[in-house]
């Protein structure tokens, strides 16, 4: 995957810490900041996913018994 350089303007006393850590796991602050952005950017994507499926659900709605009428009737699956 191609990279791209980004400058952050950080407190020094989390750059401080962040040296601290990226140390201890012998990975380097760009890794650290890597990892925790593709994390946030996985989540969304999820969150997203479930969203659309959620919407798609309401919109079919659902057959909770009685007569079958409109759309969803006899939809069982979740």
């Amino acid at each position: 995957m191609a990279t791209q350089n980004l400058t952050l303007k950080l407190p020094a006393e989390i750059i401080r810490k962040a040296k601290v850590v990226a140390a201890e796991r012998g990975t380097s602050i760009s890794a650290l900041v890597t990892e925790k952005i593709e994390e946030i950017v996985g989540e969304d994507a999820a969150y997203q996913a479930a969203r659309r499926r959620a919407s798609e659900w309401l919109t079919h709605g659902w057959h909770l018994g009685g007569p079958s009428t409109g759309l969803g009737a006899g939809r069982r699956d979740a």
